[in-house]
Order: structure tokens, then sequence, then C-alpha cells
């Protein structure tokens, strides 16, 4: 398991791409691989009539219950991943969405936030990858341009494992 250290939480506060004031002003390409992550992302990309590859939601907006109800035709994966963690579950599980040929809904138990830096890492070179911005809008990210930066971040995430052991990845 990775958990988010303190000193980069700050930074994981600022756009990771470009911000959009909504899915519809944002640039998609048409037939892209689209990976959503977040129930407000994900609730008006369908609104739009743009289907996922991936969205990954928790059910949550901004840490309240999530009013959305979020369906469309997908395969539905769960898994468990607390806040400010990336649990081996959940990364297992965005490769394995990824890897598939179908859609897929990934249902997160606890926070689905940091999914994005794994959807970065894992995702194919011409995916985009969108996540919400709290009362800001929706962050854009192409993959291809972003996979070195999410990689990097992760380095300084701490890795937790099995046995307890602590290190600096």
């Amino acid at each position: 398991m990775l958990i988010l250290p303190r000193r980069l939480r700050r930074k994981l506060k600022e756009p990771l791409g470009r911000l959009y004031p909504s899915p519809m002003e944002a640039p998609i390409p048409e037939g892209a691989f689209i990976i959503s992550v977040g129930d407000v992302t994900t609730h008006r990309l369908l609104q739009a009539g743009l289907k996922p590859r991936l969205a990954i939601i928790d059910n949550r907006v901004q840490r309240k219950a999530s009013n959305y109800k979020i369906r469309y035709d997908a395969k539905i994966l769960k898994c468990e991943n607390p806040p400010g963690t990336i649990t081996d579950e959940l990364w297992t599980t965005i490769k394995k969405a990824i890897k598939s040929g179908d859609n897929f809904l990934i249902i997160v138990d606890g926070e689905e936030d940091l999914a994005v830096l794994p959807s970065i890492i894992l995702a194919p070179a011409d995916a985009i990858i969108l996540y919400g911005q709290p009362n800001e809008g929706v962050v854009l990210i192409k993959a291809e341009k972003m996979k070195q930066k999410a990689e990097n971040i992760i380095r300084e995430f701490k890795e937790v494992r099995a046995d307890g052991d602590q290190n600096n990845r």
C-alpha cells in the first residue's frame, strides 16, 4: 500500500492537467479512451453522451454521500482504498479494467481521489483522464504527457508492506 505523505497534499491539490469549467468544454477527441475519476465527473460525462472506458467512483462528493446514480453499459468491479492511500487492490483493479476490452465501473470503498495517479501510469498513451477539481471544474490529462510526472509523484509516497515495514519508494 502507498500512503500519501503530508508534504505532497498541497502539491496534489493543484491540477495535474488543464482545468475546464465542465467536461462539455474539454477537448475530448471522438472515440477517445476515456478514464474518469470521481462521481461528478463521471455523471457529467455520461450526461454529455460520453461513456468512459473506465470510471472510478466512491459514491461520495466532497466527503458526503453522492446523490448520483451512475449507470451505463459497464462491468462493475469493487475494491477497497482508504483515504490518502493507493492500495495494491486499487492498482490491480485499474490494471485489469484497462487491459480488458470492456467498459468498467470501479466502485471504491473508501476514497477514489488518488486513483488518478495509477490511471495515468497504467493507461494507454493516447488515453484521456478526467477528474474533478472541487468547486472549479474538470481537469483533463493526456496520459502520454503526464506518465513521467505521475511516476515521479508516486515515488514520493510511503510504501507500507503487508508486514508493516515502511519505505519511501
